[in-house]
């Protein structure tokens, strides 16, 4: 077990919360009767069924504990119940703007598990959020790049 709290947002543990129920009240079960099935084709070694069921058996029960660990190490983090400060921090929706091209992109910064960039969701220990945590409206922020670094001006930053 981990002393370190990993942070997550509400929906995050929402979706997390889904899925192993999912996992506990759906796919369980019918693997279970997956395996009780295929045992009743007669011999086990050369059974191809039998052998799918009970690897998607291990791939489920992985992924439970996988979920049960991660939301045990986890301290929920509700962005909208801490008062506004124009500062960066976790859960906070970010407008940034790049200082060299005036390009504009707004993130929110999240836990690990909930990164999506293509959803303008990132994570905490990405080099952008890192960059940004600890900054408020006007700020500009270095990241660090393999072309080399990147400046972006928050613009913005709402508790959404």
């Amino acid at each position: 077990m981990s002393l370190d709290r990993v942070p997550m947002t509400v929906a995050g543990e929402a979706a997390m919360r889904a899925e192993l129920h999912r996992l506990k009240s759906e796919d369980r079960p019918r693997i279970v009767q997956d395996i009780a099935d295929a045992r009743e084709h007669g011999d086990l070694k050369e059974n191809a069924e039998y052998h799918a069921a009970r690897e998607q058996q291990g791939f489920c029960e992985g992924r439970i504990q996988e979920i049960e660990g991660k939301l045990s190490d986890s301290i929920v983090i509700d962005v909208t119940t801490i008062p506004s400060t124009g500062k960066v921090i976790f859960g906070t929706t970010v407008a940034i703007v790049n200082c060299e091209t005036d390009e504009e992109v707004t993130y929110k910064i999240v836990g690990e598990d909930e990164a999506n960039v293509s959803a303008g969701m990132i994570s905490v220990t990405s080099p952008i959020a890192r960059a940004l945590i600890g900054k408020e409206v006007g700020d500009v922020a270095v990241v660090k790049t393999p072309k080399g670094d990147v400046e972006y001006e928050i613009d913005e930053v709402s508790h959404l």
